[in-house]
C-alpha cells in the first residue's frame, strides 16, 4: 500500500472511531478520546490510540459492574443491630435474605469478634471450602476478609464495617440488577477534559471528613488538593489517598442530578510525578455503585469538591430498566 493511500485510510479509520465516540450501545461501549489540554470551547479531534484506550476501559469498567460478584450483584445490606442473629431465606430467620437457603445459619458478636455458625447439613463454603462448623467472621476492615458462599457459588455473604456498625453484605449471581443490567451512556468524548494538574500535598497525616450515604462519617487519609485550569479559570478538588500513591477523588458538579448521579461521581488519579504534576481524565468520571444498587454503602462528595463548573464528560447517571 501507497504511503498516501495508507494516510486516507488512518485518516478515515480516525473520523469513524470520533464519530463513534458520541454514541453507546447497551454493553456501555461507547468510544473515549483525549490528549492533555487546559479545556478549550472547542474540542479537539481525539486521535486514534486514545479512543482505542478509553474504549477498553469502558469495556473493562462493564465487565468489572456485571461480573458474578460484582456491584450489580448486591441483593441485601442487613446491619448487626442484636448480639446474636439468625439468618436465611425463610420467615423465622432474624435476618431474613432475598435469596438463599431457608435457613443459613447464626451471627454472633462476641466482644469486638464476629462469629458464623453454620446450620447443619446446608452446603456452605468459607473462603471457597466446605464450611462445617462454627469460624470467625472477618470484615473489610481486616486483612482478610471472610467470605460464606452458598447456593452452589452464586450467592456470597460478607461483613463490612462503617465507623462503629456492621452489617452482611449479600450478593448474588441471578440479582436483577445483574441480569437486567442496561448498560452505560457517556457524553461525547472530548479531549480537552483531559487536563493536566497540579498537586498540592498536605502535612503528612491529614485526614479528610467523608460522609458516606448512610451518614456515617470516616476519615480518609487526604495526602494532597488538586488544583486544574478550565476556560480560564482554577478549580481545586481535595485528594483521598496516602502520599506517594495513587489518588482517588469523590466530587459533584453542575451535571450533578442533571445529567450525571445526584450524589457525585468518582474519578481515579495516577500517582504524581516528580514535578507534582497529575493527570484528570474526566472522559473517565464514572458512577459509584449507588446508582446501580441500593445495598452499597458510597461516600459522598466533600463540601471542597463540589464543583461550579458543569463536567459535561465521563458516565451520566444510570437508567435502570422499568
Amino acid at each position: 500500500m501507497s504511503g498516501k493511500l495508507q494516510g486516507r485510510w488512518i485518516g478515515l479509520l480516525a473520523v469513524l472511531l470520533a464519530c463513534l465516540a458520541g454514541c453507546s450501545d447497551n454493553g456501555g461501549r461507547s468510544a473515549a478520546a483525549g490528549d492533555a489540554g487546559t479545556g478549550s470551547k472547542t474540542a479537539p479531534v481525539a486521535d486514534a490510540q486514545f479512543l482505542a484506550d478509553n474504549q477498553a476501559w469502558r469495556d473493562a469498567r462493564v465487565a468489572e459492574l456485571t461480573q458474578p460478584d460484582g456491584w450489580t450483584s448486591l441483593v441485601g445490606l442487613h446491619w448487626l443491630e442484636l448480639r446474636a442473629h439468625y439468618v436465611g431465606s425463610g420467615p423465622t430467620s432474624g435476618i431474613r435474605l432475598a435469596v438463599g437457603p431457608e435457613k443459613m445459619g447464626m451471627v454472633e458478636t462476641i466482644g469486638n469478634e464476629v462469629w458464623f455458625v453454620p446450620e447443619k447439613d446446608v452446603p456452605l463454603t468459607v473462603d471457597g471450602q466446605p464450611l462445617t462448623g462454627r469460624v470467625r467472621f472477618y470484615g473489610d476492615r481486616d486483612e482478610t476478609p471472610t467470605t460464606i458462599g452458598f447456593d452452589e457459588g452464586k450467592g456470597r455473604m460478607t461483613l463490612i464495617q462503617r465507623g462503629d456498625r456492621r452489617a452482611l453484605r449479600v450478593r448474588h449471581a441471578d440479582a436483577a440488577t445483574r441480569t437486567g443490567f442496561a448498560g452505560l451512556t457517556y457524553w461525547p468524548v472530548d479531549p480537552s477534559w483531559r487536563i493536566q494538574g497540579r498537586f498540592v500535598p498536605h502535612e503528612v497525616g491529614k485526614t479528610l471528613p467523608v460522609v458516606d450515604i448512610t451518614g456515617t462519617t470516616t476519615e480518609q487519609p487526604n495526602a494532597g488538593a488538586i488544583e486544574f485550569e478550565r476556560n480560564g479559570q482554577t478549580y481545586r478538588l481535595e485528594a483521598i489517598g496516602e502520599p506517594g500513591r495513587d489518588l482517588f477523588v469523590v466530587f459533584a458538579d453542575r451535571t450533578s442530578g442533571q445529567g450525571s448521579y445526584a450524589a457525585g461521581r468518582f474519578l481515579d488519579v495516577a500517582m504524581p510525578d516528580a514535578e507534582g504534576h497529575v493527570v484528570l481524565d474526566f472522559n473517565r468520571a464514572y458512577n459509584p455503585p449507588c446508582v446501580f444498587t441500593p445495598y452499597a454503602t458510597c461516600p459522598l462528595p466533600p463540601p471542597e469538591n463540589r464543583l461550579d463548573l458543569r463536567v459535561d464528560a465521563g458516565e451520566r447517571n444510570y437508567q435502570h430498566k422499568s
